[in-house]
């Protein structure tokens, strides 16, 4: 018996150590990781106007569970601004989320959106954005609350490609990429 009991916590403990790895995923990321790339993210630039996006969520067996497209439009005054997201997705269904963000002067960021539970929080570093949040999920998406690890890279074109990741119980159930550039003008 007691031998089985030793077996069942080695094999649990590879289970979680696989699962885990600890410097290995993409919530090991930390923004000093970044501090040197370029060009640099500057949120009153990048996030500002109208910003079209096309995007793909993950679900937790690893195939695209949703598409969506937006419409994003940013407006700032001095560190503070508002990023309106309006999406479309494939399904037929729509969602608005209005966020308000503070930057201070060495990049730190706190984030509120009414779907997001408390503050958000977050850095600006080289060519990136991170934040970290938990989300409620509209009921019929299961009214569930998600830890999200977000992370918004500038390319040299002006282009920024977003990567989220959302956990629940740490275990990864969702993940989405997306692209993030200024609108097209309608002529």
């Amino acid at each position: 018996m007691k031998l089985i009991l030793i077996a069942l916590v080695l094999i649990l403990l590879l289970v979680v150590l696989i699962l885990w790895r600890p410097g290995y995923n993409f919530r090991a990321q930390k923004p000093a990781d970044y501090a040197e790339t370029t060009p640099l993210f500057d949120p009153q630039v990048h996030l500002n106007g109208p910003i079209d996006s096309e995007g793909v969520i993950y679900g937790p067996d690893g195939r695209v569970s949703s598409r969506f497209v937006a419409r994003m439009t940013g407006t700032w005054d001095g560190l503070n601004g508002t990023l309106r997201e309006e999406f479309t997705y494939a399904s037929g269904g729509q969602q608005v989320r209005e966020w308000t963000l503070s930057f201070d002067a060495s990049g730190a960021l706190t984030a509120t959106a009414p779907d997001i539970i408390g503050v958000g929080t977050g850095q600006l570093s080289g060519a990136t954005l991170s934040m970290r949040y938990k989300i409620k999920l509209e009921e019929d998406a299961g009214g569930h609350v998600l830890d999200v690890t977000d992370w918004l890279y500038l390319a040299q074109n002006g282009v920024i490609v977003n990567r989220s990741e959302m956990r629940k119980f740490g275990i990864k159930v969702a993940e989405l990429v997306a692209t993030m550039r200024p609108a097209e003008e309608v002529k």
